[in-house]
């Protein structure tokens, strides 16, 4: 789950870590009245869960309550990569004198974190370590007891500071790792975090990654993912909500499985028979009926599906259940689009017989029933 920059610097704060004065704004009056607290110049900023804001214009910068109240007016209108920009962070711009950057980040190969540190920041990190590789610092950090004092301070010294500095850019790096600990993030970047002219730091921009495993022990990050800003649309709010994994893809066959693996050897089968699948839908183990119908009469309801493929493993999931929710489902669509489904396992013999009283193809294998969908699409092109 991403978090949007204002929430990423709320977080910051709470821990005492410095970030430029400003306040949220979803319309363009809102903005010029928070400016008004503020000391010009001014920065506004676009909110979307996207990278490359800046240069696709979604940073601006302003002298004026004017200048401030046009520039957000320009930018609650617009769009960044096909999302609407529905709020804007109006801060002063601090002076840099130096800009730095920081992550924490996942070593996976480790099965611990990381921070990575650089005396060069405000540029992409992949370019920094490419084209001056000495200058990015990686310090392993351990998951239990975070990243030590001692270690902060030797990483601050290796990017250049001594002294006050080098203590206090320790106890940042210190408490930035803490952060991403306690929020279970697999990214919490500080890019760039400003060196002022006074000597201090200041975290112009922040970004966080919270790993969705690890979101029951959020509650509060829980009810923020159906905020409809979010960069989720309506029907992957409705599957999280409902307890279903699901992920929109391009293709033209909707796919219902239970269990990750199954439903990623559906996809590669309806791939390797010449066409693409509209989703990722995983309903778990042991899925109940409503739960089954409702993930059908989600993909009936996408224009992007032409067709339905069904692939049921029963063990917890019984195969009666879900033959029941496949019929329930169609019976109530308004649009009703071809089915084709595999059942195998517990109560097999049931399931397939309800289906066939309802008209509804049954095959004894994935392999069948994948070519039949597609076979069914390239009929309907011709």
């Amino acid at each position: 789950m991403k978090l949007f920059e204002y929430e990423s610097k709320n977080a910051l704060r709470r821990h005492g870590i410095q970030t430029p004065r400003g306040e949220i704004a979803t319309t363009a009056e809102q903005a010029a009245k928070t400016a008004e607290k503020l000391k010009p110049p001014f920065v506004i900023k676009s909110q979307i869960l996207v990278g490359g804001r800046g240069k696709a214009g979604g940073i601006r910068f302003a002298l004026t309550l004017e200048d401030v109240e046009k520039t957000a007016d320009e930018l609650l209108r617009s769009q960044i990569e096909g999302f609407k920009i529905e709020k804007v962070l109006v801060e002063e711009k601090i002076r840099a004198k130096r800009e730095l950057y920081f992550a924490v980040t996942l070593e996976r190969s480790q099965r611990t974190y990381v921070l990575v540190a650089s005396s060069k920041g405000g540029i992409d990190i992949e370019t920094v370590a490419a084209e001056t590789p000495t200058s990015v610092v990686r310090t392993l950090v351990d998951p239990i007891s975070g990243l030590g004092l001692s270690t902060a301070e030797q990483v601050a010294a290796k990017i250049g500071f001594g002294g006050k500095q080098q203590t206090d850019l320790g106890r940042i790096m210190k408490t930035l790792c803490q952060i991403g600990l306690n929020l279970d993030a697999i990214l919490l970047e500080v890019n760039p975090l400003a060196e002022t002219s006074e000597g201090s730091f200041v975290a112009l921009d922040s970004r966080v990654i919270v790993d969705d495993n690890a979101l029951f022990r959020h509650p509060d990050l829980v009810q923020l993912r159906f905020e409809k800003d979010r960069d989720y649309t309506e029907r992957e709010i409705e599957a999280m909500k409902n307890g279903i994994a699901y992920v929109a893809l391009d293709g033209e066959i909707g796919i219902v499985g239970n269990g990750a693996g199954l439903v990623m050897a559906t996809l590669d089968l309806v791939h390797a028979y010449g066409k693409r699948a509209a989703n990722f839908l995983d309903l778990g183990g042991g899925a109940t009926t409503d739960k089954i119908a409702l993930a059908v009469k989600m993909l009936m309801s996408d224009p992007a599906v032409e067709v339905i493929l069904v692939n049921i493993m029963g063990g917890l999931t019984r195969c009666d259940d879900a033959a029941r929710a496949i019929v329930e489902a169609r019976s109530v669509s308004e649009e009703v689009k071809p089915i084709f489904a595999r059942l195998v396992g517990t109560n097999e013999a049931e399931g397939k017989q309800i289906l066939m009283q309802a008209g509804l193809p049954v095959f004894e294998s994935m392999e069948e029933a994948a070519k039949q969908a597609v076979a069914t699409i390239k009929r309907k092109r011709r």
